[in-house]
Parts: C-alpha cells; sequence; structure tokens
C-alpha cells in the first residue's frame, strides 16, 4: 500500500476523494498543508496551497469550466482542475498521477482488499497460483508480488509458456550443456538459473506438457534443476509465480495437468475477477492506460465525457483490460472534439444470450430419466445465460462449472437445435 497525504481543505472541499484513494490501494492521511514533511512525501493540495507544495505533489482546482491536467514539469506540481461532472474520472486520475509504478491501477473495494492480501502473500517465498480470464492482469499482480518482497533487487523474469517452441521448453527453462542436443553450440543456464535469487513468472502454465510439469515439479519441491545433457543437479533459489487463464482444477480433473503439481502450486491463490465484476477498477485502469497513451509534453491531456464514462462502466468487457485499452486508443484518434465522447467509444457488441426455446411437447413415447436431466442443465445454462447478459464467464462460474464445460453444453444445444 502507498501513502499519500491529502489537505485538510481538499478533505473538505472534496469529501468523497479520501474514500477514492483508499479505494485505491492508498494509505491516507489528512494533514495541514503547512505542516512539516519528509523529503518523499507527496501530498493531494489546493490550488490556492501551492506556497506549500513540491514538484511531487498535486495540486486541484475545482471549476465551471472544462477539465484539464497540466503534468508536473520545470519544478512545478501537476495540477488537475475539474468540475462536479467531471469529479469521477477527476478522483481516478489524480490516484493514477499519485501511484508508484510497481502497483496496479486499482478503483475497487474488492480489488483493494485482494491487493491488501497480496501484499501480505508477497512478504512469504511460498509458491503463488493467480487464476484469472484473459487480460484481468496477472502479470502485473505477479510484478507486484515481486515488488512486495524481500527480493526486489534481484530479477523477475517473465516467459509465457503457451509462446514456449514444445521441443525446446526444457532447455529454455532448466538449461542445457554445451552439445547436449542438435544445435547446441553453446551452453545455457535457463531461465529459472536466470532468476536464482529472484522471482520466475511462468504464465499459462497449463499449456506445459506432462512429462515437463513433473520435471518442474522437482525444481519446486527440491530446489535444484538438472540441465539437458547434465550429471548433477544445480541448486536454485527462485519464487516461483505460476498464472493460468483456465481453471486447473478442471485441468486436472480431464487428466492435462499433474494434480501433484497443482497442489505444490496452489499454496498461495489468488482470483482476478473479471473486469466486468469490479466497475470501480474501470476508471483507474482507463486513467492508467490515457496517461500512458499520451504525450503530455506536446499534447494537452484527453479527457472522456461522464457520458463516455458511464458507457465504459456499463460494458461487460469480454477481453477485459486488454479490451479496455484496444477501445481508448481507438477512441484517442478516431474522436471528433476535444474530449472522448461516447460516440467515440467503439464497442464489440455484447454475446447475445441464447433465446429460450419453444415449449417442450411431451412426446407419446416414455421418457428416459438422462433426458430429462440433461433438459434440466441445458436450461439452466439458458437461464444463467440471460442472467449474465449471454457473458460467458459469467456464466460458468454462477454455474458452478468451467468455460469449456459451458462450450461443450453450448454445442450440444446447437446440436439439438439443428436435429
Amino acid at each position: 500500500m502507498s501513502s499519500l497525504d491529502v489537505s485538510q481543505r481538499v478533505c473538505a472541499l472534496v469529501p468523497g476523494l479520501q474514500h477514492w484513494l483508499e479505494n485505491a490501494f492508498f494509505a491516507v492521511r489528512a494533514v495541514d498543508a503547512a505542516a512539516p514533511r519528509d523529503r518523499d512525501d507527496r501530498r493531494v493540495l489546493l490550488a490556492s496551497e501551492i506556497a506549500h507544495a513540491t514538484h511531487r505533489d498535486i495540486l486541484i482546482n475545482l471549476i465551471d469550466g472544462a477539465p484539464s491536467l497540466v503534468p508536473a514539469a520545470n519544478g512545478l506540481p501537476a495540477r488537475v482542475a475539474f468540475g462536479l461532472e467531471d469529479m469521477g474520472f477527476a478522483f481516478a486520475l489524480i490516484a493514477e498521477l499519485a501511484r508508484p509504478d510497481v502497483i496496479p491501477a486499482v478503483g475497487d473495494s474488492a480489488s483493494a482488499r485482494l491487493m491488501t492480501l497480496a501484499g501480505r502473500v508477497a512478504r512469504s517465498d511460498a509458491t503463488v497460483l493467480i487464476q484469472g480470464d484473459t487480460g484481468t492482469g496477472k502479470e502485473g499482480m505477479a510484478r507486484f508480488l515481486h515488488a512486495q518482497s524481500g527480493r526486489i533487487s534481484r530479477d523477475f523474469i517473465a516467459v509465457n509458456c503457451a509462446a514456449l517452441p514444445e521441443t525446446m521448453m526444457e532447455a529454455m527453462l532448466f538449461g542445457h550443456k554445451k552439445g547436449s542436443f542438435t544445435g547446441a553450440a553453446n551452453a545455457s543456464e535457463g531461465l529459472f538459473l536466470a532468476a536464482d535469487g529472484g522471482t520466475l513468472f511462468l504464465d499459462e502454465i497449463a499449456e506445459l506438457p506432462l512429462a515437463l510439469q513433473a520435471k518442474l515439479l522437482r525444481a519446486l519441491q527440491e530446489g535444484e534443476v538438472l540441465p539437458v545433457g547434465a550429471t548433477h543437479p544445480v541448486p536454485v533459489n527462485v519464487r516461483v509465480i505460476a498464472a493460468c487463464n483456465r481453471n486447473l482444477a478442471d485441468e486436472c480433473a480431464a487428466g492435462r495437468f499433474r494434480e501433484d503439481l497443482y497442489w505444490r502450486l496452489n499454496v498461495m491463490p489468488l482470483e482476478l475477477r473479471p473486469l466486468a465484476e469490479r466497475p470501480g477498477d474501470i476508471a483507474a485502469i482507463a486513467a492508467a492506460m490515457l496517461l500512458r497513451h499520451q504525450d503530455l509534453a506536446k499534447d494537452a491531456f484527453v479527457w472522456p465525457t461522464p457520458q463516455a464514462l458511464a458507457k465504459l462502466e456499463d460494458h461487460a468487457w469480454p477481453g477485459n483490460a486488454r479490451e479496455l485499452g484496444n477501445v481508448l486508443q481507438r477512441a484517442l484518434v478516431l474522436r471528433d472534439g476535444a474530449r472522448i465522447d461516447a460516440d467515440d467509444l467503439h464497442l464489440a457488441a455484447a454475446p447475445q444470450p441464447v433465446r429460450r426455446s419453444a415449449p417442450i411437447l411431451v412426446p407419446d413415447e416414455p421418457v428416459r430419466l438422462r433426458d430429462v436431466a440433461r433438459m434440466s442443465k441445458l436450461e439452466a445454462i439458458r437461464l444463467a445465460l440471460r442472467e449474465t447478459d449471454g457473458h460467458r464467464a459469467a456464466a460458468a462460474r454462477k454455474l458452478g462449472i468451467s468455460e469449456r464445460t459451458l462450450r461443450y453444453r453450448l454445442a450440444e444445444m446447437r446440436e439439438l437445435a439443428a436435429a
């Protein structure tokens, strides 16, 4: 959690700001603007309190006109001016201007609670398993865990297991000796040894072949790796953080993932919910992305209108934060006016819920019990899709099944409809 001082006059004039900042994972302290301060302290002050400000601070000014952001430059603090209708996004923008790079952008109270838990997990050396849909920020969470741990001074190495060539996976993870296979002209230490003393983030862990899963299990249990072509293992001190966008328990049940490795990875589980289920994060992530995608040294910061922000918060976000970033980048390029308006946001159409089928006629022949059970399941799926506006991931969670199982059931429904 990052600390942030807010002047007492700001707290009195804009009482909602402190609550927003606390949801954004800040420890907020109300202070007198003239109070003594440490050199690295950062404060949010009124523009009229500029005499007490340093270049690290953020000045705010309530106005009646169009909102604006003037970034910190030439020894002057950043300045944010906004009116009542733009207050929601202004709060998110203030939080992002103050947020350290190693802390993910959050603004939802549930996300702040998860970050608090993650901070406690980070201080241990336990293996962490992060699960969540694609685009929910699993690598950002892994980097936060590393930054909050005692390994911060050593390397954080991230690897997407799905991107590793299958024939080279073992050598890339555990290293290899010179001449151990065709093309091995030189020895390589591998990713585990490269991360020695630090953190190794294994994204898309479910993509590892079963044979390699056994070798990963041994590396985790014994704290040593055996490079390809070597006869003696090499000790290694690495904290492993694994991530997966599929339910690993379901993968174990299907025989695609080793159960013993699952339990070895699942020491400290963290689950990231879809963006649509944490609406408070949308403004925070939007502010972070708009700051990232604009060159404030050349151009004025482009604000979204309240209508645009409302449209973002109402969207289902099947692509999660990655989709949000794409939408905002397009809006910056294609907008008609000085601000991003609702019409500038080209959102993908939400998945259409499966329509309720016509009433089922009772046949003359006897009905088999398994057919009744199957039709009951399919009706439950239709109901879950309606209640989640066709969002498959949310429907699967509501039904207590995996997205893969839901896809199988939907295919079965399509076959029945076509019959």
